[in-house]
C-alpha cells in the first residue's frame, strides 16, 4: 500500500480559500479527495487518473474545486475555492488501482469516486467554514 500523507487544511470563512496537499509515499492509477461530515455518509470530492490527468467532481463542488497533481506525481492537491460552511468536513487523500470493466471487447481501468475503489487513505485534515 501507499502511504499518504494530508495537510493544508483550517478554519476559514465563508468564501474564502484552502489548499490540501497529499504527499505519496508511491504511485497510484487513481487519487482522490473524499470527505466525511459529523453524522453524514463519506462522500467522494474529485478524483484524478495520475497517468493521465484526467478529472471528475461531484455536483457539490464543480467549478469550485480543483484536484490537481505536481509534476512529479507524488503529490496530490486539491485547491478549494468560495468555500461555504456545508464543506465543512474531515477531508482524505485516497489512492487505488483503479476498477477493471469491459467496453466495446477492450479491458480498461476506470478510477471512480467510490470509497471502496481505493486501498490507500491517509490520516484526514480539518476543513472547518464558518458563515
Amino acid at each position: 500500500q501507499v502511504q499518504l500523507v494530508e495537510s493544508g487544511g483550517g478554519s476559514v470563512q465563508a468564501g474564502g480559500s484552502l489548499r490540501l496537499a497529499c504527499t505519496a509515499s508511491g504511485n497510484s492509477y487513481c487519487m482522490a479527495w473524499f470527505r466525511q461530515a459529523p453524522g453524514k455518509e463519506r462522500e467522494g470530492v474529485a478524483r484524478i487518473y495520475t497517468a493521465s490527468g484526467g478529472t471528475y467532481y461531484a455536483d457539490s463542488v464543480k467549478d469550485r474545486f480543483t484536484i490537481y497533481q505536481a509534476n512529479s506525481k507524488n503529490t496530490l492537491y486539491l485547491q478549494m475555492n468560495t468555500l461555504r460552511p456545508e464543506d465543512t468536513a474531515e477531508y482524505y487523500c485516497a489512492g487505488g488501482g483503479g476498477v477493471s470493466f469491459s467496453f466495446g471487447g477492450v479491458r480498461h481501468t476506470g478510477c471512480r469516486l467510490n470509497g471502496d475503489d481505493y486501498d490507500s487513505w491517509g490520516q484526514g485534515t480539518q476543513v472547518t467554514v464558518s458563515s
